[in-house]
């Protein structure tokens, strides 16, 4: 059996197949998922499961170079931007017009995976990184400066 603490197969999947540069859509249950988009569809009922569980399932294995979200959430559902800065801290952030999200991004996101939730913005961008601090960790090789911002941020510094 697998280690990871993800058991949907196709979710497992979806992460698996990301590279640096692709992401994917973590959505509430109301998301307009374009038909020609890689769905992965976990919603059952009303918030099952919910955006926090599945974010945090996520978040241990996905290594998650930056996180976009609704500019209007924090304003909106502060409570949900809390909850993705905790999940996610060592990631940038990046506040986009929800409309973006809906149209722009969900045309290009890699796979866009659709909760339960009934959260007002709960439609997170995840982008794939690297490990950083692994990459440039062998002996002799060299951090160039425009990585070391991603290596300290990703250490925690």
């Amino acid at each position: 059996m697998n280690r990871s603490p993800i058991l949907n197969n196709e979710l497992a999947y979806a992460i698996a197949s990301m590279g640096h540069t692709d992401f994917m859509i973590i959505c509430d249950a109301g998301f307009p998922i374009p038909r020609s988009a890689w769905r992965v569809d976990l919603a059952i009922v009303q918030d099952v499961p919910d955006l926090e569980t599945v974010l945090s399932a996520i978040a241990g294995v996905f290594v998650t170079e930056k996180v976009a979200y609704a500019a209007e959430m924090a304003e909106n559902n502060a409570p949900l931007l809390e909850t993705v800065k905790r999940l996610f801290p060592n990631s940038d952030y990046d506040p986009i017009p929800h409309a973006q999200i809906l149209g722009e991004m969900a045309s290009k996101a890699k796979v866009i995976v659709r909760t339960g939730a009934f959260d007002p913005w709960g439609n997170i961008v995840l982008y794939s990184g690297v490990d950083a601090p692994l990459w440039f960790d062998k002996p002799g090789v060299k951090t160039p400066a425009a990585y070391q911002p991603i290596v300290d941020r990703m250490r925690g510094k």
